[in-house]
């Protein structure tokens, strides 16, 4: 007999209200029983969020970010608007029921709890964690991510019958070549509440492979599913308006792989995706593999496999990789490299640690210090268990990176330094290094990593901690003076008809992780400013236009956006301003123009 909920009775447009309606009831819900969070791979070349809703884009969760999947950082180039992580089982009362982390009309039916640890937790390789699920818990990859969340959390989600499922996930990244291409994740899978049968998991990928900036990203991809890797992919087709992207994206099962499984691969057009869950329960169990797409349209892709019998605790273990590459050749070598890594139990040589870097800025100037401190990471000192070879302490040397753009890069290299020992450039090792001829009050960034030596007998090349892993912004300038009587406005004017955001580095940048400029991100700045200060700017005829409050012991300098106090982008003309010390009430007056 098969029973379900009916999951695609709603419309379109009834989807949003239903999904409003349901945070809103739901609200003391959500906050007592979810404590919803999310987190971003980002040591290697992938920037994944990863949420404990079990989903591959924000979900329900805060994540202010732009792009759910980026390859390579800095790119803007998208690959998922949506993904997740289905189980379909029958259960002893004979329901055909499945449990979705996302889908694309179906609201998330997986949830954490509101206990304060279940949250997303973070290890690198060795790092132990007192995870109260995963007692003892001991990194494996550069950057772990462990979560949990079940399907049970949350119970009055419209057309929602739980499998009574938990679920804990563990996801890998690495920051090096060749294991800085992909991710992995591990599911454990363990029925609560009654033994299920016939169950089928399945891998939810509504993709978007493109650059952001483009408008139709979403509608001009190819899928694929390459059998002898067990791997579903979306492609970017390479004449759309949004160009040729670097990278498809593919998801591969590792684990389990047995003759006895049935493997489906289907896609679907926009109004055919299926709703109920008997119907989609009948999509994951179908065995289908449909033949490659080559026209290009969206991609919604279900890719599943089972079945499989579980009781009440047990646990089935699933591995699935997410897969990235620099074309299809590329991403098919990294699908391909993953063999050898699952053989080694996803244990392969590992940078050293992320050396601590201390900055000092001056006029002009950047000063960088990363000599090892007594009770703090020492990289020249770690160890790893992981290599082939006899190397007990494998850290070779230390690497300076600079970039003018942002926290991703791109990166150019300052300084190497490495040990003598007939590797490498046999430097010696230095500690610091001086940065000059900077321009003040403007933001550069600064990334130390440290590298080991290659592990000869396993062929595996030198590791090299994340870059952006250990970015700082800096801005050199000088400290704030004593009082009022030096200060200034630059530019002045400000000229409308430059493009401040093409400098290098830029003048203007715009905030958070959008990639492109916006009207509210221009900038003129207040320099020479004392510790405490209050900034008034008036048009000429005297009207209050905004208010700015300095209050920084390092900085002598405070940044306006050119818009007044409701946020209105101010017209071209000349201002007034006046600076009020607010330890002695010192009072300086001045004027600027605005040329737009």
């Amino acid at each position: 007999m098969e029973r379900g909920f009916d999951k695609s009775m709603v419309t379109r447009n009834n989807v949003c209200a239903l999904l409003l309606a349901i945070m809103l009831c739901n609200s003391s819900l959500f906050a007592q029983f979810a404590k919803l969070d999310w987190k971003v791979h980002n040591v290697g070349k992938v920037r994944q969020v990863i949420t404990n809703m079990g989903t591959l884009n924000k979900a329900l969760t805060k994540f202010p970010g732009l792009i759910n999947s980026e390859f390579p950082p800095g790119s803007d180039e998208e690959h998922l608007y949506q993904g997740g992580f289905w189980v379909g089982a029958i259960t002893p009362a004979g329901d055909t029921l499945v449990s979705m982390t996302q889908a694309h009309y179906t609201p998330n039916e997986f949830y954490p709890t509101g206990a304060p640890w279940d949250t997303v937790w973070v290890a690198s390789k060795g790092d132990t964690l007192p995870i109260p699920y995963r007692q003892n818990y001991v990194g494996v990859s550069d950057q772990d991510f462990i979560c949990r969340y079940s399907d049970y959390n949350v119970l009055n989600i419209t057309d929602h019958a739980p499998l009574y499922l938990d679920v804990i996930q563990t996801s890998y990244a690495w920051g090096s070549p060749p294991v800085d291409e992909f991710l992995i994740f591990k599911y454990s899978i363990v029925p609560k509440k009654f033994p299920l049968k016939n169950v089928y998991i399945g891998f939810w990928m509504h993709s978007s492979v493109g650059s952001i900036n483009a408008g139709d990203n979403f509608i001009d991809e190819l899928t694929h599913y390459f059998p002898e890797y067990h791997m579903a992919v979306a492609e970017d087709d390479r004449y759309g308006n949004d160009g040729a992207a670097i990278s498809p994206i593919g998801f591969r099962v590792m684990n389990p792989i047995s003759p006895d499984l049935k493997w489906t691969f289907k896609y679907y057009e926009h109004e055919d995706l299926p709703g109920r869950d008997p119907i989609v329960y009948r999509e994951m169990a179908s065995g289908t593999i449909m033949l490659d797409r080559l026209d290009p349209s969206r991609a919604h892709i279900v890719f599943a496999f089972g079945p499989f019998q579980l009781n009440v605790n047990d646990t089935l273990k699933v591995d699935m990789a997410e897969v990235f590459g620099f074309g299809m050749k590329g991403m098919l070598k990294n699908a391909e490299y993953l063999d050898f890594l699952k053989a080694k139990g996803f244990k392969v040589p590992s940078a050293p640690p992320k050396p601590i870097f201390r900055v000092t800025t001056g006029n002009h100037e950047v000063r960088i210090d990363w000599r090892p401190q007594d009770g703090r990471t020492n990289p020249e000192l770690y160890e790893d268990a992981s290599r082939g070879d006899t190397i007990k302490k494998p850290f070779e040397g230390y690497r300076l990176y600079k970039s003018t753009k942002g926290l991703n890069g791109p990166w150019s290299l300052l300084a190497e330094y490495d040990i003598i020992d007939d590797l490498g450039y046999n430097t010696g090792l230095e500690y610091d290094y001086r940065d000059v001829g900077l321009l003040n009050n403007v933001e550069y960034y600064y990334t130390l990593t440290a590298y080991s030596q290659p592990d000869r007998v396993t062929n595996f090349p030198s590791q090299e901690t994340s870059l952006s892993a250990n970015a700082r912004t800096v801005t050199p300038g000088t400290p704030p003076p004593k009082t009022v009587g030096d200060i200034a406005v630059v530019p002045n004017p400000y000229r409308g008809d430059i493009a401040y955001s093409s400098y290098n580095p830029p003048w203007e940048r715009p905030q958070g992780s959008r990639p492109w400029w916006m009207e509210q991100d221009r900038r003129i700045q207040f320099i020479n400013l004392p510790e405490r200060c209050e900034i008034k700017i008036y048009t000429l005829a005297g009207d209050l236009v905004n208010t700015l409050r300095h209050n920084d012991p390092n900085r002598g300098f405070e940044d306006w956006n050119l818009t007044s106090s409701v946020g209105q982008a101010i017209a071209s003309g000349i201002y007034l301003y006046s600076v009020e010390d607010l330890r002695n009430g010192d009072v300086q007056i001045g004027k600027f123009v605005i040329l737009k």
